[in-house]
């Protein structure tokens, strides 16, 4: 029998709860028509670029900020690094509790509304610990975005689909970084760095209404064709959960060293091009802005459409196809930062930036098919504090505190080496993890219920 759809309750997450199941509150009329579906993920996939443009927003306009209240590299990355990340990482934890026993929907438009506008905030700082107090404002809020939204997604759309999706989602950062880039070189530039944090923040308060308005909760375990789930686990269960599944453990370790790899490409190239090309900032964020918007989405969306494709013979290819790229990448990681010309620098980083994004979402769609439909946003809050706190917080920082100590034997070069020293580091360690990872895939996958691709589903 069809189980009708039955509206969300923002008080009652749940119809119906017994000793070990819950029937869940929800939809599934809307989200049996694929013009909706789309419509929710292209959504989800918005509030994502936000939360994108307002992080890194501050990239492009931090060698102003650091001549303005004189910082070193060092402060810089723990301004734009650890302590964002810190924050980030912890209060993704008790949002991700909210998404997993409340309306998940609610939790995004709180939160995009939340951190817009303590980026335009940040506008207003006068010192650098009033920057370094919004800047971890607009962390708290970013927090309660990926996980309600992940959970989201893992609920409209099938796991041969959900790679896929969940790449599209990860599209948003290189879609939010493009126009952080463009707009806040070109008004920084032009207008001072103050007021690329006010224009940039005040479009998420609009974002954060049509979220609560037009986005419709779905039912948990929908796309799973699960009528009943399991009440939402504690946070020591989901630990647990996870732990047990070796691949889980190497995979995380890919990601965060991906992630440290990521980052870094990105948040430091700006500097990078400024010292070492002598360019000026709004051409530099022209460029990055089309580099980063069109090679680093389409490699987000081809990692997800990789790992399903390739899933469907064999489930490792979710974790080894990033692994392929990043080592195939090397080469040209290494001569961004090597060539003397700017031009040559540029094409080779469209490289790099390529295969950045490839990893994500095919690993958060192994990491929630790994526990139930009801631990997934908290089973993402904890893969983003581990990838985080590691791979975001403290990649700027240490690439920028050995960009500081080589500064006295390279000057202004110091900061390409510190560099290419890092990135070297950071791919051969995600290689290294990734393989690991695929090693032990199939079994956990297995053990936590998800059929073999050339099996029949039970």
């Amino acid at each position: 029998m069809t189980r009708p759809a039955v509206a969300a309750d923002e008080r009652a997450p749940t119809l119906a709860t017994g000793p070990d199941v819950v029937v869940e509150a929800g939809t599934d009329a809307r989200y049996a028509r694929a013009g909706y579906r789309a419509y929710a993920l292209t959504l989800l996939t918005g509030v994502y670029v936000f939360s994108y443009i307002d992080r890194k927003i501050i990239f492009i306009v931090q060698e102003p900020i650091k001549a303005e209240f004189g910082l070193s590299d060092a402060q810089l990355g723990f301004l734009t690094g650890f302590v964002f990340m810190l924050f980030y990482a912890a209060f993704g934890i008790p949002f991700a509790r909210w998404a997993d026993t409340g309306v998940r929907r609610t939790v995004v438009a709180v939160a995009i509304g939340a951190w817009s506008v303590m980026t335009m905030l940040s506008g207003l700082a006068q010192t650098y610990t009033q920057l370094l107090l919004t800047r971890i404002g607009v962390a708290v809020g970013e927090s309660g975005s990926s996980p309600p939204s992940h959970s989201m997604i893992s609920d409209i759309f099938p796991l041969e689909r959900r790679g896929r999706a969940m790449s599209m989602y990860t599209a948003g950062i290189y879609l939010g970084v493009l126009v952080a880039f463009a707009m806040g070189g070109w008004i920084s530039e032009n207008f001072g760095w103050r007021t690329a944090f006010l224009v940039v923040g005040a479009p998420g308060l609009l974002m954060a209404l049509v979220v609560r308005t037009t986005l419709e909760e779905p039912r948990r375990g929908m796309a799973d064709r699960l009528e009943r789930v399991e009440p939402a686990p504690a946070l020591g269960e989901v630990l647990r959960m996870l732990w047990s599944r070796r691949s889980f453990r190497y995979l995380v370790a890919g990601a965060t060293m991906s992630a440290f790899f990521t980052n870094n490409l990105i948040g430091w190239m700006p500097s990078f091009l400024i010292r070492s090309h002598g360019m000026a900032i709004g051409e530099v964020g022209l460029w990055l802005a089309l580099i980063l918007g069109i090679a680093g989405g389409a490699g987000a969306f081809a990692g997800g459409w990789l790992g399903d494709r390739l899933g469907l013979r064999d489930r490792r290819w979710y974790v080894l196809a990033p692994a392929v790229a990043l080592g195939l990448a090397l080469p040209m990681t290494l001569a961004t930062f090597i060539v003397s010309s700017e031009s040559l620098s540029l094409a080779a980083y469209c490289v790099p930036v390529l295969v950045s994004g490839m990893y994500a979402g095919p690993a958060i769609a192994m990491t929630h098919a790994m526990v139930s439909s009801r631990a997934r946003a908290m089973a993402s809050a904890v893969f983003f504090f581990i990838q985080n706190l590691i791979g975001l917080g403290l990649g700027p920082l240490l690439v920028g505190a050995l960009s500081d100590w080589l500064a006295p034997a390279y000057g202004a070069e110091s900061l390409r080496y510190s560099l290419l020293v890092a990135l070297t580091v950071a791919t051969i360690a995600a290689i290294a993890m990734f393989s690991l990872a695929s090693r032990h895939l199939r079994a956990d996958l297995a053990a936590a219920g998800v059929h073999s691709p050339t099996a029949a589903p039970h």
